[in-house]
């Protein structure tokens, strides 16, 4: 559409000539940005240079300029800026300079001389890391034009990952100067078979991480032990390469930097000022009606595939997702070009669809402009739907946030938000993708019925006078180390000078492995004397094993994948699976070979989940007590079990049946955060035992959606369990605990901040203006008892009686 219309004009077609105005809570108005350029550094490749000119790049901005000085120098550098800045110049720049011009850094070239005597001049490589494939494919297509406008047919670059075949990774490994790839293909193939790679480690220069925010909870903290890994080999094979990270703009990215690399934070630059030029944004914080004569107790089907699927209830409002359609086809109608960023796949897929069918009652054949985007399909449907958006031959894509890193796809008028998209760092990120390029652009971010969702968009100094979340992992988590300190056995011995580069505890997590037969102990290291490769003890993503392949009855066709640790609630047998908006029925699910068997049926309800949680303390790291309330964080194990599913009629949630199921029970080693609340507790609160139990329910809803305004995390990083009298703390307590094997840092941080985290829970019960309790404040879209019981009042009471002992 005309540039010139801006958001302003956008925001105007979704207020309907006034019709929605009262939907809108907040206008927020960030101002254009002038630009600010300097000159090519004179250390500069002439051909790259000549390469960025033809593309357009007369001269770069000035912290991409400051970043790749940085690079050059060979400090470890961090550039964190907004979406849309050029981060990728900054890193290409010297990365390919380097590889033309291999002679070390000033600071490495006495290093290396001492460490590697006699070693000549190589041509240089480098390695670039991303957390999808679809990013790495996007930069090897940047690169390509890059190279091509250059003129430098000499500079051999390639994408490598577990797609590859051997052909092609033979020749990679043989020849590619430039390796792009992600840190699941270096864990399971690069780092184990490092002898097939010591060409490309041998000549290391530099080692590229995008979107380095992206790598957090446990996820970051296996990759910080496979960049500790890659750091390890890379001297072996005498190389000492410079790492340059590329982030989102985040909270003291030196110090993130530092903890993924293993290094100290004084020997990073980090590169925050962005220069880039940046239009008009306007951002509106939007809420969906009340649903006239609907029960505001009840709640929407609005939630995650994962770990288990949305408790299925009646909407008090309008869902978001129902919402988010409406104004993707008047954005369409309207001309602009537009990405719609949902919570689930689930989502994605019921917003192209409604999407489509509004668009085709305007004009038939304008449905097909738009599109669902989304995790678990297949590379090539990807690849074809990020031409499709960047050609203009589709005009939205309604998306997960598998859009949100750093794919090109510029040009975009707007972008809209449905629910809360879990930190600051993912807001921006998001919002980033309006307006790229120096153009003006709107963002609307639309409120789920969710605690959070619900106090932002009243609240919106919230969003916009608070700094960005810093990016939270732990590198020491043992049960994160403790496979990858296998795996690096396997690659090399690890020797007694290696312990500190894996950093604190590390020494004792070697004995217990020795103990436990996994390693053995000799006096010259630790060795990895097993035939099974090691890399196999773990995956990096967290999703507790082998995704579960769906595949299609009659043709033997793979439809897509659906996480391990999601698969028991969401391909269970009899469940509704919707593939680019064809809905089918799981006939079986083998767990055994991770296949989901369906077949395709047109049915006119949707399917949900239920299951049962219990929770056992392991031990106790740290307690206080505020009066009688006990507060305490550990290790605990999570017992939870599929038992049933529900159908229940589209759109009206009538239930219409389901059936028991047959699921082992999953048991979850994490870390968890609680309080308790004794008999003398909930006698200040005025809570008769009857009460007891939906009070606790109730604030523990609350509190999981709370947390994440706190911690860089999501309500669906997290879970918990309350009860009127647990075996451990022998009276009624509240667990909330992290999802992820070993923990991931967010229930210590709740622990930590727990009175902070408890008074923004009340607030935000308190704040709603439901009478019994809504998803809004109290129910939760992932309850395994269908949201109850719960007592919104009692809830509130119990709050106000925990921090009246609080300082």
């Amino acid at each position: 559409m005309d540039g010139s219309s801006g958001g302003e004009a956008l925001l105007d077609v979704l207020l309907a000539g006034g019709r929605r105005a009262d939907r809108v809570t907040h206008v927020e108005r960030l101002p254009a940005r002038s630009g600010v350029r300097a000159d090519w550094p004179a250390w500069s490749d002439a051909d790259v240079v000549g390469g960025y000119r033809a593309l357009g790049v007369e001269r770069p901005w000035t912290h991409q300029v400051t970043a790749a000085d940085a690079a050059w120098a060979g400090r470890h550098t961090v550039l964190a800026t907004s979406t849309g800045s050029g981060k990728s110049l900054a890193f290409w720049l010297p990365a390919l300079t380097r590889v033309r011009d291999p002679r070390p850094a000033p600071g490495d070239a006495a290093r290396q001389a001492a460490a590697f005597p006699g070693a000549g001049r190589r041509r240089g490589t480098v390695l670039y890391l991303c957390p999808t494939k679809a990013l790495a494919a996007d930069q090897l297509s940047g690169l390509e034009r890059l190279l091509r406008a250059a003129g430098s047919p000499d500079l051999r670059v390639a994408t490598c990952d577990g797609d590859t075949d051997v052909t092609a990774r033979r020749w990679v490994q043989d020849h590619a100067d430039v390796v792009l790839t992600n840190p699941d293909f270096l864990h399971f193939s690069l780092l184990p078979r490092h002898g097939r790679w010591s060409r490309l480690l041998r000549g290391l220069q530099y080692v590229v991480v995008d979107e380095s925010h992206a790598f957090r909870g446990v996820f970051g903290a296996h990759v910080a032990a496979v960049l500790r890994r890659v750091r390890r080999l890379a001297a072996h094979h005498g190389a000492s390469p410079t790492f340059v990270l590329a982030s989102a703009t985040t909270s003291d990215p030196a110090q993130s930097a530092a903890r993924l690399l293993g290094v100290d934070p004084d020997d990073v630059v980090a590169v925050t000022d962005d220069t880039s030029p940046r239009g008009t944004k306007t951002i509106a914080l939007w809420q969906p009606p009340e649903m006239a004569g609907l029960d505001p107790a009840l709640g929407a089907p609005e939630g995650e595939d994962a770990p288990h699927q949305d408790a299925p209830t009646q909407p008090a409002h309008r869902t978001a997702t129902a919402e988010m359609a409406d104004l993707l086809a008047d954005l369409v109608v309207a001309g602009a070009r537009t990405l719609a960023f949902t919570r689930s796949r689930r989502a994605a897929e019921s917003v192209a669809t409604s999407t489509q069918r509004h668009l085709e009652l305007v004009r038939r054949g304008l449905g097909a402009s738009v599109a669902a985007y989304r995790g678990g399909y297949l590379p090539e449907e990807r690849r074809e739907l990020e031409e499709g958006i960047r050609t203009g031959a589709l005009r939205a894509l309604a998306t997960t946030n598998a859009l949100e890193l750093g794919v090109d796809i510029s040009g975009l008028d707007a972008v809209l938000i449905a629910g809360w998209p879990g930190t600051r760092v993912s807001l921006w990120q998001q919002a980033g993708r309006a307006g790229r390029a120096g153009a003006d652009g709107l963002v609307v971010l639309i409120a789920r019925e969710d605690p959070l969702d619900t106090y932002l968009v009243h609240h919106p100094e919230a969003i916009f006078d608070r700094p960005v979340e810093a990016t939270v992992f732990d590198p020491t988590n043992p049960y994160v180390l403790a496979p990858h300190l296998c795996a690096a056995a396997a690659e090399l011995p690890l020797r007694a000078e290696d312990v500190a580069l894996f950093g604190p505890g590390t020494a004792e997590l070697l004995d217990v492995l020795v103990e436990r037969g996994a390693l053995r102990r000799r006096s010259s290291g630790w060795y990895w004397t097993h035939p099974e490769s090691a890399a196999w003890l773990t995956d990096l993503r967290g999703s507790g094993g082998e995704p579960v392949r769906v595949v299609e009855e009659a043709t033997g066709r793979l439809l897509g994948t659906v996480d391990a640790g999601s698969a028991d609630a969401t391909v269970h047998p009899g469940a509704v699976y919707v593939h680019q908006g064809v809905t089918f029925v799981v006939e079986d699910l083998d767990l055994e070979t991770s296949v989901a068997v369906v077949r395709p049926k047109q049915v006119d309800y949707g399917t949900w989940s239920r299951w049962l949680t219990s929770i056992e303390i392991r031990g106790v790291r740290e307690e206080r007590t505020a009066g009688p309330v006990r507060w305490g964080f550990g290790p605990v194990d999570v017992t939870t079990q599929v038992v049933s599913y529900q159908k229940k009629h589209l759109p009206d949630l009538v239930p219409i049946g389901g059936d028991v199921l047959d699921l082992p029970a999953r048991t979850l080693t994490t870390t968890a955060v609680w309080w308790t609340a004794p008999a003398s507790l909930l006698a200040e609160a005025q809570l008769d035992d009857g009460d007891v139990p939906g009070a606790l329910h109730a604030a523990e809803h609350a509190s999981i959606g709370l947390l994440p305004l706190l911690a860089t995390c999501d309500r669906w990083d997290l879970g918990g369990v309350s009860t009127a009298l647990h075996v451990d703390t022998e009276v009624a307590t509240v667990f909330v605990y992290d999802g992820y094997p070993g923990g991931a840092g967010f229930a210590e941080r709740g622990y930590h901040l727990g009175a902070a985290w408890l008074r923004a829970t009340r607030d935000a019960i308190v704040g709603c203006g439901c009478t019994t309790g809504c998803p809004a404040c109290v129910q939760s879209p992932k309850c395994g008892n269908g949201n109850n019981p719960l007592e919104k009042a009692g809830a509130i009471r119990l709050l106000d009686a925990v921090l009246a002992h609080e300082g």
